[in-house]
């Protein structure tokens, strides 16, 4: 009996977690969305991308190390070979080979070349004619490629990469306050949905206890039945208002438990928040802050970099010069120790060259097609920024005109509310008609949800400007995040 007791209360503690009722303010919505959305999780899958590619970048300017070997190759067939007077025969092979080889190379940024250093051991053994075992050696080989009037693209990734990294860690940070914008809009329409349920049960008790004092004054012979049938026309459409609304609420509940992952017994009641006195914003203050934090002015710059890094590609395409230059010792022996002594320099030196002589104006054409898309990002650049700074000035302008908004839709609320009940008491005493209480109730509700949708502008306009900007202007200071921690397990 104690184990079923204990079985029961789990399973009701657990029917509780899962489910009931959850009073969500807006600061909570905020941060159940930051944490375990799914747009917060496709912002950081980005950041992610994004960092991984810089990690590539970072690998490259450092020296890479390569293991190479063959364990073993066995070889039993005929091949061709050549004899000293100028006739082909064919040879029986029958051998096994071995070798292994170790290289560290560096690229070198400054001229776009390639320094290698190797070393590697060769082992052969014939298994027909004389059976011997022969052993080459290499213990060091220095070796240098170089292109000449090519580009480089080791110095353009290190001024590419970097603005590259640093526009994605800001896209992140705008993205997650766009997912704050998100969970406001979605916080708000329930709000707003739950608000509308409220109106109209309200307005359905309201009017049928206006439909019965009616009754009792129709039959007293105060009230037509013009208005009689009005009233109780105003109670039928009531009670289909306050159906639709009810749809409203548990469609907006079920929209915002789902972006915010909630257990889907969860029933949200949504808190009304208050907005908090904020200082008049000033443009060209945003406006610099958004050219400091903004990714808009990272992508800008890298989008630059990278229509010149076209032109200087199509350039250096015009004619190419490579160096490949090689100096080491190598050293040949029966056993493994003569190998290594005595050793042999070795030297090998290439220089190849690539010129075009006709080719119908096809590289130069190239070449004028980088220019002119060098100009046309260019063009498209200034429009960004122009309608950039655009918009930025008309949300400074809403921002500071919402707060004075905000004052006039409480008071229209209230003073609504106030005429409503008003006109209520003086049609009970039959001093008004059914149109005027009509009218009367509809201001009442256009005010309350005015009110609402008044205050989500607010908020919205708010961390519009903090994506935009990247800016904390209750904490005075920039918005950042811990990227060492968010990607600590990558």
């Amino acid at each position: 009996m104690r184990r079923i007791l204990t079985i029961f209360c789990i399973l009701l503690c657990a029917s509780v977690a899962r489910g009931g009722v959850r009073h969500l303010t807006l600061d909570e919505a905020i941060n159940l969305a930051r944490l375990q959305s799914l747009d917060a999780a496709v912002a950081l899958d980005e950041l992610r991308s994004a960092y991984w590619q810089y990690r590539i970048y970072r690998a490259g300017l450092l020296p890479e190390v390569q293991l190479t070997a063959t364990l073993p190759a066995y070889s039993r067939n005929y091949s061709s070979y050549q004899n000293s007077d100028g006739s082909y025969t064919f040879v029986r092979n029958n051998f096994m080979q071995m070798n292994g080889g170790l290289t560290v190379q560096q690229s070198i940024w400054a001229t776009g070349g390639t320094l290698s250093l190797s070393s590697s051991l060769d082992y052969l053994k014939m298994f027909s004619g004389n059976r011997q075992e022969r052993y080459m050696s290499v213990p060091f080989a220095l070796t240098l490629r170089q292109p000449i009037f090519g580009v480089n693209s080791a110095k353009w990734n290190r001024r590419i990469e970097p603005v590259r990294y640093a526009e994605a860690q800001a896209a992140f940070l705008s993205a997650t306050e766009q997912v704050t914008m998100s969970a406001i809009g979605y916080f708000f329409n329930l709000l707003l949905a739950e608000e509308n349920v409220n109106i109209a049960r309200q307005n359905l008790s309201n009017a049928e206890s206006l439909y019965a004092v009616a009754e009792s004054k129709h039959r007293m012979g105060i009230i037509s039945d013009n208005d009689l049938l009005q009233l109780r026309l105003n109670v039928l459409n009531a009670r289909a208002s306050l159906t639709d609304c009810e749809s409203g609420l548990k469609s907006n509940m079920f929209t915002l438990r789902s972006f915010l992952m909630l257990d889907e017994d969860t029933e949200i009641i949504p808190v009304m928040p208050e907005a908090f006195s904020t200082p008049t914003l000033v443009y060209e203050d945003v406006l610099q802050k958004a050219l400091q934090n903004n990714s808009i002015t990272k992508n800008i710059a890298r989008r630059r970099l990278q229509a010149d890094y076209d032109v200087a590609s199509a350039r250096g395409n015009m004619r190419s010069i490579n160096l490949t230059a090689q100096v080491g010792v190598d050293g040949m022996g029966q056993r493994p120790s003569e190998a290594y002594n005595p050793l042999n320099d070795n030297q090998y030196v290439e220089v190849g060259v690539q010129i075009p002589l006709l080719d119908w104006g096809k590289r130069r054409g190239r070449l004028r097609v980088a220019k002119s898309s060098r100009e046309i990002t260019a063009g498209r650049l200034e429009l960004e920024m122009r309608s950039f700074k655009q918009e930025l000035f008309i949300l400074v302008e809403q921002f500071n005109n919402q707060r004075r908004q905000m004052e006039i839709a409480i008071e229209a609320d209230t003073i609504a509310t106030r005429r409503y009940n008003s006109n209520v008491e003086t049609f009970k005493i039959g001093k008004i008609s059914t149109l005027d209480l009509n009218d009367a109730q509809v201001s009442k509700d256009q005010a309350r949800r005015s009110r609402i949708s008044e205050l989500m502008y607010y908020w919205y306009y708010w961390y519009r400007l903090r994506s935009i900007t990247l800016w904390d202007y209750e904490k005075n200071c920039n918005i950042n995040a811990d990227f060492d921690r968010l990607l600590k397990n990558e």
